[in-house]
């Protein structure tokens, strides 16, 4: 997934919208959910479809090199998010340096944008999995809480 461009996946995730749409399902209570990659992916659809109610991204990348395929990053199009995220990361995740979620609270906050970052310290990039030897049952279970009411806040 890596290798598809950014404008792709949103059109796709479109397409997805208007399916559902077209097919019965509840789009005024729209939301997203993405791991890794596709954190990072909900932090940009957020900032692309207006029909997005909420958003939650885990541990997905917010800043770093960009690409013709990956032109922007979740930091850059925070004054252009549409819909409230949520995002959990870990502390001590060795391919999301702190620093840079830190960056990306202090962009919300000087945007505006109804977002919540949580930063679990001692989690490693992956605590929600429970397949992995990262898994943290105590942040895996605070973050679903959290996220499962932040959806709930946001009528999605």
């Amino acid at each position: 997934v890596s290798h598809v461009p950014d404008a792709q996946v949103m059109q796709d995730l479109d397409a997805a919208v208007a399916w559902a749409t077209q097919d019965g399902g509840d789009t005024n209570r729209l939301a997203a959910s993405g791991w890794c990659w596709g954190g990072r992916i909900v932090w940009l659809y957020a900032a692309h479809s207006a029909k997005l109610k909420a958003g939650a991204a885990w541990y997905g990348r917010v800043a770093g090199p960009t690409s013709e395929k990956q032109p922007k990053n979740p930091i850059d199009v925070v004054s252009e998010l549409k819909a409230p995220v949520i995002g959990f990361y870990g502390g001590k995740d060795q391919g999301i340096p702190v620093g840079t979620v830190e960056q990306m609270c202090a962009a919300v906050e000087a945007a505006h944008k109804p977002a919540e970052i949580n930063i679990y310290p001692d989690a490693q990039h992956g605590f929600n999995a429970d397949y992995r030897p990262a898994y943290d049952p105590v942040s895996a279970k605070d973050a679903w809480a959290k996220m499962l009411a932040f959806f709930q806040e946001h009528k999605a």
